[in-house]
């Protein structure tokens, strides 16, 4: 199969931090078509080879292990070629155009790796120069939008020039390995679906944590936030694949459909639920790694009266028969105290105790999603206390080890979504629906907390985000996991 993989941004950081070194591992790995071409497109004034040396030299920043050898990169080089650009200018498409008839490609992927701002445009002018063929593909990075409103507005013009099943609207998520386990683990096994349920399950909560502060990204997550950055898709598109029902087959509508069940059934926010259920925080100054590091307001690019939420946490609350009563919670910040994200199934303590049990001791499910991959079930085994000889339990946990079983070189989440793309498989990608629902359901937060600091609560870079998390989740009689 012959590929044109058209790349908007490619001068760009996310081209030269995240895809062109997926390419070039698929490229390695030999699941990339060998008939091939990737043309980076941008207003930068280069030619095909200039182009080249770029993307070579940017590769010196990547992983070691995901480095090509000079003998490597002069392979994959002869797929790259470059065309400059104005997005706005119609003559540019129309060049464009005439490069892409040349050899008329099996698939031609258009990849948006530019601001949203540029979606709309691009998308009016690819389809009034004809290249919105059936043979073409568009790919949507986020973020799409900054609410309900503009996220609508950008998929009505999309739908305008392209059919919902060419666009691909990518999570990057949803392509990691660990997030395919989580899949494989509910809807491939049989040992945890008749457990899944709201009377074996007590609550379950998702946390994604970084280490890492704003970096060189200052004035974009300014006006962005983590309810934006992480809740609306990551973090939400990880509860649908916890609490969906099973699809009906692997077809991607079906495996879609299921997960907009979920998000519409999301119980609303009301004034009261927010007060109460709904904590945003701000990191400050504080130790990590045992350096000193500034607060968020003092970070490049952030204004210093910055109202900006650097730390969410939430109870979410799914009506339906199968979670009724099971709270979700969901946390995610920046500068916390490690790099973390996992996932934890807490399951409910036996009915009737017959043996002596270490206070706080339960079964759970742990799925480690970063840094590390793989499974940890955590349950009571039978112990001897040798003073009294009276039995008891002690706990103890299976742990599975996915890096160690399958190897560390492992397809990664932009690899495998590119070949996805390539092969027209829709099913690790949103749908236009999905996104309008997880929009509706965080939009009442959004405005709640736009302009106001009055409940945006601190907290010390290095720590686990505010006190008030804690709180929230300990009035259900629950903790969350590194507190337990």
């Amino acid at each position: 199969m012959s590929f044109d993989l058209v790349l908007f941004g490619g001068t760009g950081d996310l081209a030269w931090r995240k895809l062109m070194p997926a390419l070039f591992q698929a490229f390695r790995h030999g699941t990339l078509p060998a008939d091939g071409r990737i043309i980076g497109i941008a207003r930068d004034d280069l030619g095909n080879e200039q182009y080249r040396e770029l993307i070579q030299q940017r590769f010196a920043h990547v992983d070691l292990s995901k480095r090509p050898t000079p003998e490597e990169f002069d392979r994959f080089a002869q797929m790259l070629q470059f065309q400059r650009m104005d997005l706005s200018r119609a003559e540019d498409y129309g060049r464009l155009k005439d490069r892409l008839q040349q050899r008329k490609a099996d698939v031609v992927v258009m990849y948006l790796a530019t601001a949203p701002n540029l979606f709309t445009v691009t998308c009016q002018q690819l389809a009034a120069a004809g290249l919105n063929t059936p043979n073409t593909r568009i790919v949507l990075e986020k973020p799409l939008g900054h609410d309900l409103a503009s996220n609508r507005e950008i998929n009505e013009a999309v739908r305008r020039s392209f059919a919902e099943q060419q666009v691909f609207r990518i999570d990057h998520y949803l392509g990691k390995p660990s997030v395919q386990n989580l899949f494989a683990l509910r809807f491939g096994n049989a040992l945890f679906e008749p457990l899944w349920r709201r009377e074996n399950i007590s609550n379950i909560q998702i946390t994604i944590a970084e280490d890492l502060g704003v970096e060189k990204r200052g004035a974009f997550y300014d006006s962005t936030g983590a309810l934006r950055d992480m809740v609306q898709n990551h973090a939400l598109q990880l509860l649908c694949a916890l609490a969906m029902e099973p699809p009906i087959s692997a077809d991607a509508d079906a495996i879609r459909d299921e997960k907009l069940k979920v998000l519409r059934s999301l119980r609303p926010w009301t004034p009261e639920a927010i007060n109460q259920f709904a904590i945003r925080g701000q990191y400050g100054a504080g130790t990590v790694a045992g350096e000193h590091v500034p607060g968020y307001r003092d970070e490049a690019g952030v204004s210093p009266e910055s109202t900006t939420e650097t730390f969410v946490a939430l109870r979410a609350v799914i009506a339906n028969w199968r979670w009724a009563g099971v709270p979700f919670y969901v946390r995610t910040g920046k500068r916390l105290a490690a790099r973390d994200a996992h996932i934890v199934v807490n399951f409910r303590a036996a009915p009737h105790a017959i043996f002596r049990t270490p206070l706080g001791a339960a079964n759970r499910l742990v799925i480690n999603l970063q840094p590390r991959d793989g499974l940890q079930l955590h349950l009571l085994a039978q112990g001897q206390d040798n003073r009294r000889h009276a039995q008891s339990l002690t706990p103890v946990h299976l742990d599975l080890d996915f890096d160690s079983r399958f190897g560390s070189e492992r397809v990664g989440a932009y690899e495998r979504l590119l070949l996805d793309v390539i092969d027209g498989r829709l099913n690790l990608f949103v749908r236009s629906d999905e996104q309008e629902a997880a929009w509706r359901w965080v939009e009442p937060l959004l405005d709640a907390w736009r302009g106001t600091d009055g409940d945006l609560r601190g907290y010390a870079a290095g720590s686990w985000g505010p006190s008030a998390a804690s709180a929230m989740i300990a009035r259900d009689g629950f903790c969350w996991s590194e507190e337990c």
